[in-house]
């Protein structure tokens, strides 16, 4: 077994574990994936500002997101397709996070389903929604969520009209694979993962497949899902699930200072400055880019999370340091489960924890909840106002 200090090390035993088409599906965004590197080169424009001769000891990264007590201020971001990086992949995410001590959050386009996840986990996790264009599925769906006991529903907002990936749509990316010339070569390369997922509870998409009319097995999903994404979906109908929901809410997606004025005005928990991992709006501004000015614009009035970019614990860091109360991971955990599992998943979060604790001890602090913008150094341009 080889050593893991890093995500780095996850993220190459996934390589080479993984089919291609679903190692495409992670590791990759929209058009020229301009914005899928700026979420993670701007993080590293920021510096760390080194302090000496402070007390470290009795050091905490415990912190809360929603309300929730957390171990560090990280959630496993909604990951669809999550079941064919490994064998019940959700449930075996899902596990980790609970057993580590922080969220973990089921996309609508999970292999497993809702019931799955909830009968194989012992604490509430959160559950992501994406507005459908079919009603009546989307109420079925927010009842199973709450039946199943989730602690909070995460509403995807940047996801109206899919943003086009090259790499998904040359690998002819579907759950379960079709099995063409090209995608049988790569999948007799890939025998262990193969071996794993014939045992795996399902091979489709949980929670859809059996839930709405039409739609009884995985080769008529495909047509549904391309015209049900929702185009219209506006903040009269996110107050709507909102009320429908009647819960902890948090509003993800959101990439500017009045789009996040709306969201704390609506009344909801927390948003997520997010772009979709650079999936969606090729050459919007990174996240980490962008916090800065959304924390200007909404003060204390509403919980800020991040996600997209995010590889380390001194990405978490800078984060909660440019303000964010918490932070999502997605292709981090993603990385870990394709290459281990369960116990890959648990590595992740393992490294991620000790980076933040570490680099927080010798950036002066003994907390996570005192880090701030004292502890970087940030250039002068990083925060300047582009022209509009």
């Amino acid at each position: 077994m080889p050593v893991i200090t890093n995500i780095q090390d996850l993220k190459r035993i996934y390589e080479r574990r993984v089919p291609r088409m679903f190692y495409d599906y992670a590791e990759s965004g929209s058009w020229t994936e301009q914005t899928f590197r700026d979420n993670t080169s701007d993080f590293d424009k920021i510096r760390l500002r080194q302090r000496v001769a402070v007390d470290m000891a009795g050091r905490s990264t415990a912190s809360q997101m929603i309300g929730q007590d957390v171990a560090m201020p990280v959630a496993l971001a909604p990951v669809g397709l999550t079941g064919m990086q490994s064998a019940d992949g959700e449930i075996k995410a899902a596990r980790a996070a609970e057993a580590f001590g922080v969220p973990f959050t089921l996309s609508t386009m999970s292999i497993n389903s809702i019931e799955e996840v909830a009968e194989a986990t012992t604490k509430p996790f959160w559950f992501q929604l994406y507005t459908m264009k079919d009603e009546d599925y989307v109420s079925r769906l927010i009842q199973r969520a709450k039946d199943a006991n989730c602690s909070a529903l995460v509403i995807t907002l940047d996801l109206q009209i899919l943003g086009q990936r090259h790499k998904d749509l040359k690998n002819g990316l579907s759950a379960p694979p079709k099995l063409t010339p090209r995608t049988i070569a790569n999948l007799m390369t890939k025998w262990a993962w193969g071996i794993e997922m014939l045992g795996a509870k399902r091979r489709d998409f949980g929670n859809i497949v059996g839930h709405v009319q039409g739609v009884s097995d995985t080769s008529q999903l495909g047509a549904w899902t391309a015209e049900q994404f929702d185009p219209s979906l506006d903040w009269g109908k996110v107050q709507k699930l909102m009320d429908m929901w009647d819960g902890k809410v948090i509003l993800k997606g959101i990439l500017d200072e009045d789009d996040a004025r709306m969201a704390a005005k609506l009344g909801a928990d927390a948003i997520v400055v997010s772009n979709h991992g650079g999936r969606q709006l090729d050459g919007a501004l990174s996240s980490i880019r962008m916090l800065p000015r959304i924390m200007d614009a909404v003060g204390d009035s509403i919980e800020v999370h991040l996600d997209s970019g995010i590889r380390s614990g001194q990405d978490v860091l800078k984060a909660l340091a440019l303000g964010a109360t918490g932070t999502m991971i997605g292709r981090a955990f993603v990385y870990g489960l394709g290459a281990m599992g369960q116990q890959g998943v648990t590595t992740a979060l393992n490294v991620i924890h000790k980076e933040l604790d570490t680099t927080m001890a010798l950036c002066g602090q003994k907390s996570v909840r005192d880090l701030g913008r004292h502890n970087l150094l940030i250039p002068s341009d990083f925060e300047g106002h582009w022209q509009q």
